[in-house]
């Protein structure tokens, strides 16, 4: 199994607890109050910025040619969702121009920029799938089921298979660059953590 699979593996519990989390199934059935989605929207804006620069920092930190190409593809994923939290922010009503970064938010973004600034490909990439990975997970889980209207268009995003292929793209970077070490398993899990502290403070 590769690393990046492994890696996941180890940290299913994490997966299903936030699969189980009441942001997510609110999500899913449309019972997420919807303040909650424009706290949700704010921060996720602010965060994906933040990740766009950690990608940014390996892309500047690449030396083959294949690096370059995936990880300026994987930017792109990022200006796309952007544009999505855009289309959230005009539907309702949410500030993107002055996001106050909540604690989860901050400790998520300090977490990525201090390891992208150490200039390991493979830690930064391992540090990054389990948003990649995870987001791709809780929409295929969601899109099993009945889904409400209301938040609808965030479960097809996550669900779709250019979403995955994202996700698959920067699980390849893992496997390439990162060695199967205890700075890599506790970087992918510490990420996981953060995913599931991002979706409970902004419930």
């Amino acid at each position: 199994m590769s690393l990046a699979r492994t890696l996941w593996a180890a940290n299913a519990d994490w997966a299903q607890r936030t699969l189980a989390h009441p942001f997510v199934r609110g999500l899913g059935d449309g019972s997420l109050p919807v303040d909650s989605f424009r706290r949700y929207v704010a921060q996720d804006a602010y965060f994906l910025e933040a990740f766009a620069r950690a990608y940014a920092a390996c892309l500047a930190q690449s030396t083959d040619r294949a690096d370059l190409q995936a990880f300026a593809g994987l930017i792109a994923g990022v200006m796309e969702e952007l544009k999505l939290h855009a289309a959230y922010a005009e539907r309702w009503q949410v500030d993107l121009t002055s996001v106050t970064p909540a604690p989860a938010t901050q400790a998520y973004t300090a977490f990525l920029v201090e390891l992208a600034g150490l200039g390991r490909i493979g830690l930064t990439a391992a540090a990054m799938t389990p948003c990649m990975r995870l987001y791709a997970f809780l929409g295929q889980e969601l899109a099993k089921g009945p889904v409400a209207a209301t938040y609808a268009e965030w479960v097809r995003t996550y669900a779709a298979a250019e979403f995955e292929a994202l996700a698959a793209t920067l699980e390849g970077l893992v496997d390439w660059h990162a060695t199967d070490s205890p700075a890599v398993r506790n970087a992918y899990r510490r990420a996981m953590e953060l995913e599931y502290g991002f979706f409970d403070a902004s419930l």
